[in-house]
């Protein structure tokens, strides 16, 4: 019985339920994707053997270079919202693992920036790239008006609770 309640609780609502049986599906449907996608995120630091923080740096390091940007220390501190000791750490252990390289920033010769290897960009395919491949093979299977009404939805319900964050933030102020 306990173990039922903690694998179905990521699918319970602490709110009253919608009034309709589709607002119901629907919000059952959001939370069980939800719950997927902890499952898979969970997978993706176990099978990277790196630590949440250490893997999520190194998917934004992946991400800026796929993306023809760089990025230095400072900005990974921002980015996760952690402290230049931690980030020092974390950059440490990619290095030494492979993942990272430090190389000399172009224009600022007193700075460096941070640059995936290819086993680092390996490393973040292996982890996250059969997930994304499956979200997009799902979503192909959609037409283009079921596509559209599906991207309004998720938009609407991510937006109001972007606004919420928001708000939770400011009267945290």
């Amino acid at each position: 019985m306990p173990q039922k309640i903690v694998r179905h609780e990521q699918e319970h609502l602490y709110a009253t339920p919608p009034r309709s049986d589709a607002g119901k599906d629907l919000a059952a449907a959001v939370l069980h994707l939800r719950r997927a996608q902890h499952q898979q995120e969970q997978r993706w630091i176990t099978s990277s053997t790196l630590s949440n923080l250490d893997l999520r740096a190194l998917r934004y390091l992946v991400q800026a270079q796929r993306d023809d940007r760089s990025i230095g220390a400072k900005a990974l501190i921002m980015m996760l919202g952690t402290s230049s000791a931690n980030i020092t750490n974390v950059i440490d252990r990619l290095v030494k693992r492979g993942y990272v390289e430090r190389v000399k920033h172009p224009t600022d010769r007193r700075a460096s920036i941070l640059v995936p290897t290819e086993a680092g960009v390996e490393q973040i395919d292996r982890a996250i790239g059969a997930h994304h491949a499956r979200l997009v093979e799902q979503i192909d299977r959609f037409d283009n008006a079921e596509a559209e009404t599906a991207a309004a939805v998720i938009a609407q319900i991510a937006d109001a609770l972007d606004a919420l964050a928001a708000e939770q933030a400011e009267s945290a102020e």
